[in-house]
C-alpha cells in the first residue's frame, strides 16, 4: 500500500456531516430557503456562481460503505452565513442522517431552510440514463425523496424530514455517460425547473460552444408536449472546477496565498486567472451568468478558506467588473430566467457520447450482462412484494420493504447497473441486491399467506419457497416429486403466460386447483450446455411446460404431480418448427431462418463476435475497448465458421430447435402454440481467451425489410425515437469508428420500419444491451463481452469476468416481433403485452405437498385471489400500488400508448377507480407529483420562452382533474401519461 493509499484510508472520501459545537447556529431560523435565499445577481457586471459540490459515487472503485466513512462540510458551513453548499445522493444522506444527535439533525434542518444546504436530484443515487428502466427511476426517486416521518399523508417525505426547503426541484446529472430523454421527461414530471449536465459528445459540445447553445429547453415528450419540457444546462468543464482551482487533498492545485510577505504570494495572478476564465466561459452562454462547480470526486476538504480568500480578494481585484459569489444549481438557474431570453431548443437524446473520436461510451450498454439482468429481476420482485403488501394491507413490513427499496435504488447507480466498476463493488452490488432480493421475498411470503389463509386457514403457516435462478432452468425445490405452485401475475391485465419449471425425469400432470381440471402440460429436455454452466446444482434434466390463466394483479395454484418416471423426451427427425404463425428452421450454413405465414416477411439470425481493440490509451488511435468504450478492431465481425449441429422437439404447447453453434455458444429457439413471438434463449460463454484477444459477442437478425437507413430505440423501456444510421439530429457527425458511433442503449426493444410495405420488425430484451442497424433491414445486439485490457477511463481493470473459475456464461433471451402496419392496432398491442410480460413476468411461489395432505385438492379455498374487482381498458397499466402510511396506497397509472402509436388504443382514456381494487375501496384520492413529494396543485414550475415564442409551464398538468362523484372517482389519462395519487382506502374482508 503506498503512502497516498493509506492516507486515502484515513481522511475523508465523502464530505457527509460530522457536528461542531463551536460553530452551532441558532435552532430558530427562518426559513428562506429556495429562490429567495438567493443572492442578488448584478445586471451590469459578470456574475460568477461558485457552487461548492462534491460528487459521491454509491459505489465505483470502492464498495459503498468503504465509501460511506468519512469527514464532513457542516462545520464550515455554520462557522459562515455566506458559504453554500449542495448534496446529491441520499442513499449516504440517509446512512449519515441515522448516526446523528438530535442537536446535529436541528443544525442541518437550519442550514437547509436557510437555503445554504441545498438538496440537489434527490434520487438514492444519481442514476444512469441508458441502461435503467423508467419503472426502477421512478421508484429510486420516490424512495430518494421519502423517509419515514409521522402525522400527514405526505408524511414519507424528504421535505417532511427536513422540511418544505429539502424538496429538490434541480436534476443534477453531471457524471452520466450520456443523457436520455425519458431522464429529462421524469425531471419534468417530477415538478423540477431544470436539470445540468456534465458529458456530452465533444462534437456536439464543440458546436454548442461555438453556437451559444448550451444552455436550452429540452422538448423530453412528443406525447406530453410542455408538461414534459425542462430547461437545461450543459456545464463548461464538466463538474470540475476551473484548471488550477481545485482546492482538495487530493489536488496539487496551487493554493491562495495572501501573506503579502511571502515569496509565493500569488492573489493578484490567481484573481487573473480565474476572472479571465470566467469572461472566457461567458462566450459560450447567452447570460451575463457562468457557474463554477467547485468540487471534484468525494471531495471536501481545504476547500472553504480558498474559496473565501478567492471571493475576498476578486471583489477587492475586480469588483467593477464581475460580482462573485457562494451560489447553488438553483440560483444560478434563477439569475438565468431572471434575463427573459428566448432559447434553442432540442427533442432527440445525447447518445451515444463519445468523448473523442475514438471513444465511443458504448460497451457499458452491455458489460456485466448477469448485473442487469440481476437488476431487472429485483425490480420484478420489488413491484410484487409492493402490490402484494398493498393488496392484503400487510403488517410488519416496513423494514424489510425499505431494505429491498434501498438495494434496487443502488443499482440504478451509474456505475452500478451500468458494468462499469470494478469487479469487486460488483460483487458487493450483488451482494447487497441478492440480500434486498431476500427481504421482498420475506414480504411477499407473509402477503401470500395471509391471501390465501383468508379462504382457508391451514395456509397460515405453509411452507413456500421461490427459486431466483430458473433462467438456468434450476430450482430445487421443483425436484420434488409433487408440488403447487401459487404463481402471481403483477400485470394489471389477466395473462395467459408459458411457465417452465425444471423437474426430474418422468410425466407429469398439472391440475389448476380453482376446477380440479387437468391442463395440457409438456416436458422438454434441459440442453446438456445449460446442465453444465459452471455453479448449475440440481439433478433436473427436464423441463415442465404449460400455460397459466392468470388473474390481474392476483394469483392462481397449479398442482403439479409426477405420475411415472424415466420418460426420455426424443428429439424429431423434422427439419422445422411452426406454429399458427411462423415456419422456423435452419440453413446449411447453421443460421435460423424464420417465415411469417400470413406476411411477406423473413429473417435470418446468427451470431458473430467483434475483437476488441487493444492499445496503450496514451493517444486517440490507441483507445482500447473496455468496461466503458466499444471499440472494434475492424468494423467487420468474425464469423462462426462451422454450421453446428441442432436437434428438433415437439409437442402440443412448444416446439424447439436446440442449436449448438460451438462448445461456448449455443441457444434454443421456441415458438409456442398461439403465441405470435419467436423465442431466442441464447447461452454465451465461456469466451475463448487463450489466444490472448478479448471478444464481443453480437447477434445479428437480417431480414427482408428496406428499413431505409433508420431504426427505432426506446429510451428507458418508454417512448421510442428514431435513430438514423452515421447520423445526429443537431449535428453534422464525423464518424472515426462506423460500428459504436452507431451503437445505441436498448433497455427493452429496437425495431425497423418498411413504409413501402407497410411491414414492422421488433426485438424486444430481457435485459439492457447495445444494439445498432448497420445495414437495412438488420439488428445487431451486443450480447457478451470478455476483453484483457482497460479503457483507462478509470476502472483501473480490465472487464474480464469469471465465474466458478471460469470465464462468465451468460443464457439470456431475445424475442421477436412483427407483423403488417395495416393491422397496427393488434400488432402495437401484441408488443406491449410481450414487454409488459417481460418486464414484470408472473412470479412462482412453490409449496411443497405434505403426504396426505388436503390441503391442495380441487376446488379449495384460497387457490386464487385477485386484487381488481373489474377489468382495466388495455390501454391503461397500474404502475405503482405499494402501502403508504396512515390507510393510504401510492397509485400510479400510466396510459402505455404513444400519440398515433394505433388508431383506438392511442385515444385518451377514463378510469374509475373508486370500485376498481377488490381488497379495498378508495375513500378519497389527490394527485400529487410523479416523485409523490409534492401535491400537484402546489407545483409552479419556471417558465421558460423558446425562440419559437412559446411559454412552457406546467399548468397543462391541472387541465384535468379528478373527477368525484358519489361512488365514482374518475381519471382520465392521456396518451403516454402518469398520474400518481395518495389513495386512502377502506380494507375488505379478503
Amino acid at each position: 500500500m503506498s503512502w497516498l493509499e493509506f492516507l486515502l484510508m484515513l481522511i475523508s472520501l465523502l464530505p457527509l456531516f460530522v457536528y461542531s459545537d463551536a460553530a452551532a447556529i441558532p435552532e430558530t431560523v427562518g426559513k428562506t430557503c429556495g429562490y429567495k435565499a438567493c443572492p442578488i445577481a448584478d445586471p451590469k457586471k459578470l456574475n460568477i456562481h461558485l457552487v461548492a459540490h462534491t460528487h459521491d459515487d454509491v459505489g465505483w472503485l470502492k464498495t459503498v460503505d468503504q465509501y460511506y466513512f468519512g469527514n464532513s462540510v457542516i462545520q464550515a458551513l455554520l462557522a459562515d452565513p455566506e458559504r453554500k453548499f449542495i448534496y446529491v445522493e441520499t442513499a449516504f444522506l440517509w446512512k449519515w442522517w441515522l448516526r446523528q444527535n438530535e442537536k446535529t439533525k436541528e443544525d442541518v434542518r437550519n442550514l437547509i431552510n436557510q437555503g445554504r444546504l441545498e438538496i440537489i436530484g434527490g434520487g438514492w443515487s444519481m442514476n444512469d440514463e441508458a441502461v435503467t428502466h423508467y419503472h426502477s427511476l421512478v421508484d429510486q426517486y420516490t424512495w430518494g425523496f421519502s423517509w419515514n416521518s409521522p402525522n400527514n399523508p405526505l408524511s414519507r417525505r424528504l421535505n417532511d424530514t427536513f422540511g418544505s426547503c429539502a424538496r429538490p426541484h434541480i436534476g443534477w446529472q453531471i457524471d452520466p455517460f450520456g443523457h436520455s430523454r425519458e431522464q429529462a421527461s421524469l425531471f419534468a414530471q417530477l415538478g423540477f425547473d431544470g436539470m445540468f449536465l456534465g458529458r456530452l459528445d465533444y462534437q456536439d459540445k464543440r458546436k454548442r460552444l461555438r453556437d451559444e447553445s448550451m444552455e436550452f429547453i429540452w422538448k423530453a415528450s412528443p406525447n406530453l408536449g410542455s408538461r414534459a419540457n425542462l430547461f437545461t444546462v450543459v456545464l463548461y468543464n464538466n463538474y470540475s472546477p476551473p484548471p488550477g482551482f481545485c482546492y482538495d487533498l487530493l489536488c496539487n492545485d496551487e493554493p491562495i496565498n495572501d501573506d503579502i510577505d511571502s515569496p509565493d504570494y500569488n492573489v493578484k495572478e490567481r484573481v487573473e486567472q480565474l476572472v479571465q476564465y470566467a469572461h472566457l466561459q461567458a462566450t459560450s452562454y447567452k447570460t451575463n451568468n457562468v457557474i463554477f462547480t467547485m468540487g471534484e470526486d468525494f471531495n471536501y476538504e481545504m476547500w472553504f478558506s480558498n474559496l473565501d480568500r478567492l471571493i475576498r480578494y476578486v471583489r477587492k481585484e475586480k469588483g467593477s467588473e464581475v460580482n462573485i459569489f457562494y451560489s447553488t444549481p438553483s440560483c444560478y438557474l434563477k439569475a438565468v430566467n431572471d434575463a427573459k431570453l428566448q432559447w434553442t431548443t432540442k427533442d432527440d437524446d445525447f447518445f451515444p457520447y463519445a468523448s473523442d473520436p475514438h471513444s465511443y461510451w458504448t460497451g457499458y450498454f452491455s458489460s456485466r450482462p448477469t448485473i442487469k439482468f440481476f437488476e431487472r429481476m429485483g425490480n420484478n420482485l420489488l413491484q410484487v412484494s409492493k402490490q402484494l403488501a398493498a393488496v392484503t394491507q400487510l403488517e410488519g413490513y416496513e423494514r424489510q420493504l425499505e431494505h429491498f427499496r434501498e438495494a434496487m435504488g443502488v443499482m440504478q447507480h451509474h456505475d452500478a447497473v451500468t458494468g462499469t466498476e470494478k469487479q469487486l463493488v460488483a460483487d458487493d452490488y450483488a451482494r447487497i441486491l441478492y440480500a434486498g432480493v431476500q427481504q421482498g421475498i420475506t414480504v411477499a411470503f407473509q402477503a401470500l399467506r395471509k391471501w390465501r389463509s383468508s379462504g382457508n386457514s391451514d395456509f397460515a403457516s405453509e411452507n413456500m419457497y421461490t427459486c431466483m435462478q430458473l433462467n438456468i432452468s434450476m430450482c430445487l425445490y421443483t425436484e420434488d416429486e409433487d408440488f403447487v405452485l401459487a404463481i402471481y401475475n403483477p400485470l394489471s391485465q389477466k395473462v395467459v403466460s408459458p411457465i417452465r419449471v425444471p423437474v426430474q425425469q418422468g410425466k407429469y400432470s398439472v391440475v389448476d386447483l380453482t376446477n380440479g381440471n387437468e391442463i395440457t402440460s409438456q416436458i422438454v429436455p434441459i440442453p446438456k450446455s445449460v446442465q453444465k454452466i459452471p455453479g448449475r446444482r440440481g439433478s433436473a434434466i427436464d423441463e415442465l411446460v404449460f400455460f397459466a390463466s392468470l388473474p390481474p394483479l392476483g394469483y392462481k395454484t397449479y398442482t403439479v404431480k409426477r405420475n411415472s418416471k424415466n420418460i426420455n423426451q426424443q428429439p424429431t427427425a423434422e427439419v422445422s418448427i411452426d406454429n399458427e404463425f411462423y415456419n422456423v428452421s435452419v440453413n446449411k450454413n447453421g443460421h435460423i431462418v424464420i417465415k411469417w405465414k400470413k406476411q411477406n416477411m423473413e429473417l435470418t439470425q446468427s451470431f458473430h463476435y467483434y475483437e476488441g481493440m487493444e492499445g496503450n490509451n496514451e493517444e486517440f488511435k490507441n483507445r482500447s475497448s473496455g468496461a466503458y468504450i466499444f471499440r472494434p478492431r475492424s468494423s467487420s465481425v468474425k464469423d462462426f465458421m462451422e454450421p453446428g449441429s441442432y436437434k428438433i422437439y415437439k409437442g402440443p404447447l412448444v416446439e424447439e430447435i436446440h442449436q449448438y453453434v460451438t462448445d461456448w455458444v449455443c441457444q434454443v429457439i421456441r415458438i409456442y402454440s398461439g403465441m405470435q413471438y419467436v423465442e431466442f434463449d441464447w447461452l454465451v460463454g465461456p469466451i475463448p481467451v487463450k489466444d490472448k484477444i478479448g471478444k464481443e459477442i453480437v447477434t445479428r437478425y437480417y431480414s427482408n425489410l428496406n428499413s431505409s437507413g433508420e431504426f427505432y430505440t426506446d429510451s428507458n423501456g418508454r417512448e421510442m425515437l428514431k435513430r438514423k444510421r452515421d447520423y445526429r439530429p443537431t449535428w453534422n457527425v464525423e464518424l472515426e469508428e462506423q460500428v459504436s458511433g452507431n451503437y445505441y442503449p436498448i433497455t427493452s426493444k429496437i425495431s425497423l420500419k418498411d413504409e413501402e410495405n407497410q411491414l414492422k420488425l421488433s426485438l424486444l430484451t430481457d435485459r439492457a444491451e447495445g444494439g445498432t442497424s448497420m445495414r437495412d433491414g438488420e439488428i445487431e445486439m451486443m450480447v457478451h463481452r470478455r476483453l484483457l485490457k482497460d479503457d483507462a477511463f478509470g476502472v483501473g481493470e480490465a472487464l474480464n469476468e469469471s465465474a466458478f473459475g471460469e470465464g462468465l456464461v451468460i443464457r439470456g433471451s431475445h424475442y421477436i416481433v412483427g407483423g403488417s402496419l395495416k393491422n397496427l392496432d393488434k400488432l402495437a398491442l401484441e408488443e406491449k403485452t410481450l414487454a409488459r410480460q417481460l418486464l414484470l413476468r408472473p412470479w412462482p411461489f412453490i409449496i411443497p405437498v405434505e403426504t396426505n395432505s388436503s390441503r391442495h385438492t380441487p376446488y379449495a379455498s384460497g387457490s386464487q385471489g385477485t386484487g381488481l374487482a373489474k377489468a382495466l381498458p388495455p390501454n391503461v397499466h397500474i404502475l405503482t400500488l405499494e402501502p403508504w402510511k396512515n390507510n393510504t396506497v401510492l397509485l400510479r397509472l400510466e396510459h402505455i400508448f404513444e400519440i398515433g402509436e394505433t388508431v383506438s388504443l392511442s385515444k385518451p382514456v377514463e378510469v374509475n377507480i373508486q370500485d376498481l381494487f377488490a381488497t379495498f375501496t378508495v375513500v378519497s384520492i389527490k394527485e400529487t407529483t410523479l416523485g409523490g413529494n409534492q401535491w400537484i396543485k402546489d407545483m409552479n414550475r419556471l417558465k421558460w420562452e423558446s425562440e419559437m415564442n412559446d411559454i412552457f409551464q406546467m399548468e397543462e398538468n391541472l387541465s384535468h382533474s379528478v373527477e368525484m362523484k358519489g361512488s365514482v372517482i374518475n381519471v382520465l389519462l392521456k396518451p403516454m401519461e402518469i398520474r400518481t395519487f395518495i389513495v386512502e382506502i377502506v380494507p375488505r374482508h379478503l
